[in-house]
């Protein structure tokens, strides 16, 4: 099964013959500010680390270029160029120099593969020719006579020639492509091979030879096309839930007008400060806030979480999410290019094709693969027609040797593990921007954490609501409604009785930055800092960061309140999970000590830094990357920035700003902590399968090709033997979603278990 294919499929505006415009580019492309201006190509004729290589580096060196990378998932290249005015180089003509025809991505429309359709019609007529040869062999096998097996070896020559020029074009194509512009690929030797065999085939009949070999060169060709296709199938799978994220977007919307009238308008004519109805039932297109309308939304798809969420007036919601059960009315605040659905499709494409050493690796190997390979043919050809003066055998030895060499496995071993290992954290809610994190993850032994909507959800709570009696709850809940302050907020949202005190108060004023004053008569109440409140305050803890709230009647202390940021679920499982894998735990925060320290006793970390700048973050993480530590960053605030960009990897949740989600690694869209835990789990288990697909494909070739070279394997030998170690390792990285899986099933019943002992 080699990589490259030249199959000829249905292409849009960018096919030959109907090739891009640069004003079809420069429309199509991507404003990304100060200059740099991205567009996505599709191209359907790239397949291995060589039409990789050839597509990067011809685009790189066009000038204004800096920075283009091919997706080999989804035969897709993204380009980033700098121009200050409205043009753009010829991006179109550069890649059909090379022999690549380019053509604008849109969306999936869930139909049928073009390139695996083309692969099973080759496959049919391959399989055919192939069956149908091996039943009149079997007659030339068992003895027949001169004159029979002539016949058969004359009606086998007809019966090949269909499968050897259509679906031996698979290969042909690609590698005419290839040599017509001075460079090669792997379907040269391929092409080589199965037109020698059937040409010897064909010499040997002409020759009236006792045997023609027209069932091992049609069968050879139905091998290699069966692994191409299963590969193809495969890499479908794998890259699945790009096509399945892209077609939740709807084709468009419904737009209220200015006179009131709907119209449903295509995707991409939806403008920013449009007004959008959702109906019961639809997905929402583009991201929007509620202006009217009150509803139950299925976010499934945004925080990987089941539970319905409720929308209402000023209510944020992003494209795709499902309105459930009454209609809506939204202003449009991201056109469909700048959607959450599109940011999401985009980073999961950077994900699948991100360079980490191991690739680097495997594309320099294959780089290699041509002299090399074509080298070993040449020396095999030349040494046995020297030793035997066997011209025949020497060439069926060197068409072995072409075929068995290839070294498709090696080139599949990493790309499909990211392509899979992206698509099983997706469905857990997890986006990934950068593949190569995956391998920076089995580096890592420091974890750094920032505190608020990081480890905490940013709400404050009553920690002591049991303590407090009724009656008193209700009197400061009373007076806490005058108020907006966030410990007002908790301890009114404590008094879940709903309860008021008898006496109404003549006077509420609230005094910033101390808390709130009632006068009841000539009774005074305070609910605020305790060294404000009371006569006496008790000790407490830093009540400049509000961790403590007292109420008090007349200066004498009724009750003092302890306020804790609610953490995050899982926070409690996850610092169990990097304790138990040995790694170093801290908080790097710039909140106070005394709530940085109150959050840390909480969760058993030991190691605090608190009320630290940005540039202070960066400087500890510096200090941890010069002592040859590898630091996992965890944060989510503008302050966190930085230091995201500074470490090792970083992981941000959804709710982070812009910039904060733009220099991490990872992306969790849910609340719970735990995705942290899917995510070092999956990479654990993707570099181990990463090292066992380079084990698979090393030792393929350590053993293949030696007996290849003794002329111990036949071409049809030497295509099975190299379609099945492709498969093998394209079955070794879909087994990542399995095991993982069963790791998480296992760990969920042992939390179980232990909160139910």
């Amino acid at each position: 099964m080699s990589c490259c294919s030249g199959i000829a499929v249905p292409l849009a505006e960018g096919a030959a013959g109907d090739r891009l415009r640069t004003e079809e580019i420069w429309l199509a492309s991507r404003d990304l500010g100060n200059d740099l201006r991205q567009i996505t190509l599709s191209l359907p004729g790239v397949r291995c680390a060589a039409c990789i290589a050839a597509v990067e580096g011809t685009l790189r060196s066009v000038p204004g270029v800096e920075f283009a990378r091919v997706n080999l998932s989804n035969r897709r290249v993204t380009i980033n160029w700098r121009c200050k005015q409205a043009d753009c180089p010829d991006f179109a003509n550069e890649l059909a120099r090379i022999g690549y025809a380019s053509h604008l991505t849109s969306f999936d429309d869930g139909s049928q593969d073009p390139v695996l359709a083309a692969l099973l019609r080759a496959l049919a007529v391959a399989g055919f020719s192939a069956m149908n040869i091996m039943m009149l062999s079997v007659s030339v096998w068992s003895g027949a006579d001169p004159a029979t097996r002539q016949t058969f070896h004359l009606i086998s020559l007809a019966l090949a020639l269909p499968a050897i020029i259509y679906s031996g074009s698979v290969f042909y194509r690609s590698a005419w492509a290839a040599l017509s512009r001075g460079r090669t690929n792997m379907d040269v030797p391929i092409s080589v091979g199965v037109l020698l065999a059937f040409a010897l085939s064909a010499y040997d009949t002409v020759q009236n030879a006792l045997h023609a070999y027209f069932d091992a060169s049609t069968s050879l060709l139905f091998v290699l096309l069966a692994g191409r296709t299963l590969d193809e199938m495969m890499r479908g799978k794998a890259r699945s839930a790009v096509g399945a994220l892209a077609r939740l977007a709807p084709r468009g919307g419904n737009v209220i007008g200015a006179d009131g009238t709907v119209a449903y308008v295509a995707l991409a004519d939806i403008r920013l400060g449009m007004h959008l109805l959702v109906a019961a039932g639809d997905r929402v297109p583009v991201d929007g806030v509620v202006v009217k309308g009150i509803s139950e939304l299925d976010c499934a798809l945004v925080s990987g979480e089941s539970q319905w969420r409720h929308a209402e007036a000023g209510t944020t919601i992003r494209s795709g999410v499902m309105n459930l059960t009454n209609p809506l009315t939204l202003l449009v605040t991201a056109a469909a290019d700048n959607s959450f659905l599109a940011e999401i499709t985009r980073m999961m494409e950077a994900a699948e094709s991100g360079r980490s050493t191991y690739r680097r690796i495997a594309d320099r190997a294959a780089g290699l693969y041509s002299p090399v390979v074509h080298g070993l043919a040449f020396l095999s050809l030349i040494a046995w027609f020297y030793g035997t003066g066997d011209l025949h055998k020497a060439i069926t030895i060197a068409v072995a040797v072409l075929i068995i060499a290839c070294p498709c496995a090696l080139g599949l071993a990493v790309p499909m593990v990211q392509v899979v290992a992206v698509r099983r954290l997706f469905e857990r809610g997890i986006m990934v921007r950068d593949g190569s994190a995956f391998e920076r993850l089995g580096e890592i032994d420091t974890v750094l954490f920032d505190k608020t909507g990081t480890l905490t959800m940013g709400e404050i709570r009553l920690g002591n609501v049991n303590d407090v009696p009724a009656g008193t709850l209700s009197l400061a809940a009373a007076m806490a409604r005058f108020s907006r302050h966030p410990a007002s907020v908790a301890i009114a949202a404590a008094n879940v009785e709903g309860q008021t005190p008898p006496m109404a108060f003549d006077r509420v004023e609230e005094i910033h930055g101390y808390g709130i004053e009632a006068r009841a008569g000539n009774q005074i109440y305070r609910l605020g800092r305790p060294s404000w409140a009371s006569i006496a305050p008790q000790a407490t803890a830093d009540d400049g960061n509000w961790s403590t709230v007292a109420l008090s009647q007349n200066g004498r202390t009724l009750a003092v309140f302890s306020l804790e940021d609610t953490l995050r679920p899982g926070a409690r499982e996850l610092m169990h999970m990097l304790h138990g894998s040995g790694l170093s735990v801290r908080i790097v925060s710039g909140d106070g000590h005394a709530a940085v320290s109150s959050v840390a006793r909480r969760l058993g970390i030991d190691d605090v830094s608190a009320e630290l700048l940005p540039g202070e973050k960066v400087d500890a993480i510096r200090a941890l990357s010069a002592a040859n530590r590898k630091v996992l960053m965890i944060g989510d605030g503008l302050n966190d920035a930085p230091a995201l960009a500074a470490a090792h990897v970083s992981i941000a949740p959804s709710s982070a700003v812009d910039i904060g989600r733009s220099a991490s690694d990872f992306i969790f869209l849910g609340h719970s902590l735990l995705a942290i835990r899917d995510i070092l789990q999956t990479a654990s288990r993707a570099n181990a399968l990463i090292r066992q697909n380079f084990g698979l494909a090393i030792a393929y070739n350590v053993v293949s090709v030696p007996f290849a070279i003794a002329g111990q394997v036949t071409p049809l030998i030497a295509a099975i033997a190299m379609s099945l170690s492709s498969i093998a390792v394209v079955g070794n990285a879909l087994r990542l979603g399995t095991r993982v899986a069963k790791e998480r099933k296992g760990i969920s019943m042992r939390e179980a278990a232990a909160v139910k002992a």
